[in-house]
C-alpha cells in the first residue's frame, strides 16, 4: 500500500463502510483457504446466514448486557474482531453515535458489506496474523473467534495492545468440553452421533474446546484490571435458536464428517431428523464472557 505503515489502514476514520483493494484480495484468499486455515465453519457456505441469525438471537442479548456494563458511550472508538453477520457492530454504531466509530473485521467480511451506517468501517483482516494499531480503541470485542485459531495467544496480545489506556476488552468463547450431554445424569438429553463427530472434527482442526474457561486467567496474566467472567448455558429444544444453529453447523460439516468416517450418511440423516423430535433436548456448550480493562 505505497509505503504506508502496515497497520495504518486500521486507524479509525470517519466515513461510510467500505472495502479496500487489499481487502478484496483478502476475501479471495479467505475463500481459497489460504487465510482461513483450519477454520471449518467459513462464511462461504450456504448455511452461514442461518448460523449467523441463530447466533444473534441466542447470544446478542448477553453480549449487549456486558458491553453496556463497560460503559460504551457516544464518541467511543470500537473494534469488533470477527464481526460475522454484523449485529453487534450495528448495536455499537447506534451506541457510539455519529461522533464515534466502529471498525468491524472478518477474514471473509461478505456479510458485513450490507451495513450502511456511516460510522461503521468494514475491514478484511485475519487476527491470527495481521497487525492492529496500538492504543487506538476504547473497546475491543470478539465472540467465538479465538478458540478456532492456533495463534490465539498472539491474537489476544494484539487485541490488548490495540486498547487505549483504561480501554475495555470483552472476549466471549465456548467451553464445549466440560459439560456435554449426559443422558445418564439427565434422562432425555440427546447425545447425537453427529455432534460427537463434529467435536472430533474440531479437535482435528486444533480448536481449543475449553478455551472459554481459560480466559479469566489469561486476562489476569496479561495484567488487565477489573477482570471478570460469567458463564451461560442454554437448553436447546426443537424450536430454539440453538437447535437452528446446530442444524446449520451439522449440514455445513456433513461431508467432512462422512469423509473422515466419523459418521455414516444414514446416521447423519437420523440425527438431523431427531432435531425435530418434540422431546428433543440438548444442553449447549458453556459460553464464557470475560472482560478486563487495560491499565
Amino acid at each position: 500500500m505505497g509505503g504506508e505503515p502496515e497497520d495504518s489502514k486500521f486507524e479509525p476514520t470517519r466515513g461510510a463502510s467500505h472495502r479496500t483493494e487489499c481487502d478484496m484480495r483478502g476475501v479471495a484468499a479467505a475463500t481459497s483457504g489460504s487465510v482461513r486455515g483450519n477454520y471449518l465453519l467459513d462464511n462461504s457456505s450456504g448455511e452461514t446466514p442461518r448460523r449467523f441469525a441463530a447466533l444473534s438471537e441466542l447470544f446478542d442479548p448477553g453480549t449487549i448486557r456486558h458491553l453496556e456494563k463497560c460503559g460504551v458511550i457516544r464518541g467511543w472508538q470500537c473494534l469488533e474482531v470477527g464481526g460475522g453477520g454484523g449485529s453487534i457492530a450495528t448495536w455499537l454504531a447506534h451506541r457510539v453515535g455519529p461522533t464515534g466509530h466502529v471498525v468491524t473485521t472478518d477474514v471473509d467480511p461478505r456479510f458485513l458489506e450490507t451495513l450502511q451506517h456511516s460510522n461503521i468501517e468494514v475491514r478484511c483482516h485475519n487476527i491470527a496474523s495481521d497487525p492492529l494499531p496500538e492504543g487506538a480503541f476504547d473497546l475491543v470485542h470478539a465472540r467465538l473467534v479465538l478458540l478456532h485459531i492456533p495463534q490465539r495467544e498472539q491474537a489476544l496480545e494484539r487485541m490488548i495492545s490495540a486498547l487505549k489506556p483504561a480501554g475495555w476488552l470483552v472476549i466471549e468463547e465456548y467451553d464445549s468440553a466440560s459439560m456435554p450431554s449426559d443422558p445418564a445424569v439427565s434422562p432425555g438429553e440427546a447425545l447425537l452421533r453427529t455432534h460427537l463427530a463434529m467435536m472430533r472434527l474440531f479437535d482435528d482442526a486444533g480448536v481449543n474446546r475449553r478455551y472459554g474457561r481459560l480466559l479469566f486467567a489469561r486476562l489476569r496474566a496479561h495484567g488487565l484490571t477489573n477482570v471478570g467472567a460469567e458463564a451461560r448455558v442454554f437448553m436447546f429444544d426443537r424450536n430454539s435458536a440453538g437447535t437452528a444453529m446446530l442444524r446449520a453447523n451439522y449440514e455445513q460439516l456433513r461431508d467432512a464428517m462422512v469423509d473422515a468416517n466419523y459418521i455414516t450418511p444414514r446416521q447423519f440423516e437420523e440425527d438431523l431428523a431427531g432435531l425435530d423430535d418434540p422431546d428433543f433436548m440438548m444442553p449447549s456448550g458453556i459460553l464464557w464472557s470475560t472482560w478486563g480493562r487495560r491499565s
